[in-house]
């Protein structure tokens, strides 16, 4: 099986500062639930964990917060904050207008760079076989997959929105990824979309990113 491999999309070749480096540790252990939901978040034993000093961790665990994914409470701490389910729908809701905005945006707008790094993209998950590797692999792979699709939209705003809002989308995910029988067919659903985009056909990227993002909302609910 050739393995589907997961980059970092937002490196953009530059030297990262300690805070942000801090931030998008702790954003995909949250994100990937490595730090379990409700979990109590203590700043001097991650900063030890990353090998970060206290402050770059305490700067990351603020903009965390108001990405919703720790809770600070006076007196009592920060806490990863628990994934509600009943947030599907609203969270949905919300993907199902910015996705194929962003799909269509990439379309019209991405580069000649961009179009290649999409193409590549499909062409891996289309010599792979999915089913066969570790599921939470896959969910990385998904994450890394769809900010590339943000960042060919060239819309920084629009791009931020949607990371946040696909995290709590994955969170989701996550939480129920042991009672999904395989998450391939999700991963597989990418290789039209890409394709799309990389030839420029706009309202066919936008349908695509439409039924992936109701694929997902159906098989979360498949298994509740």
């Amino acid at each position: 099986m050739t393995s589907l491999a997961v980059e970092d999309t937002e490196a953009g070749g530059a030297e990262l500062p300690l805070s942000e480096q801090a931030y998008r540790q702790l954003r995909d252990q949250l994100i990937m639930l490595e730090i379990r939901p409700g979990e109590a978040i203590n700043d001097s034993v991650l900063a030890a964990r990353l090998g970060f000093g206290r402050t770059p961790v305490r700067e990351a665990l603020k903009r965390l917060e108001s990405d919703h994914l720790v809770v600070s409470y006076p007196r009592r701490g920060t806490f990863a904050t628990r994934v509600d389910i009943t947030e599907l729908a609203d969270i949905s809701e919300i993907r199902e207008l910015l996705e194929p905005l962003a799909a269509r945006r990439a379309a019209r707008s991405a580069n000649p760079e961009m179009r290649a790094t999409l193409r590549s993209l499909a062409a891996d998950i289309s010599g792979s076989d999915p089913r066969g590797a570790d599921q939470h692999t896959l969910m990385r792979f998904d994450i890394m997959v769809h900010r590339q699709i943000y960042a060919a939209a060239a819309n920084p705003h629009l791009e931020d929105v949607l990371i946040r809002y696909d995290n709590l989308a994955t969170r989701i995910w996550c939480l129920v990824l042991d009672k999904i029988p395989s998450v391939a067919g999700h991963i597989t659903e990418h290789v039209d979309l890409l394709h799309a985009i990389a030839d420029g056909d706009a309202e066919r990227a936008a349908g695509l990113a439409f039924e992936h993002v109701t694929s997902f909302e159906k098989t979360i609910r498949s298994v509740l």
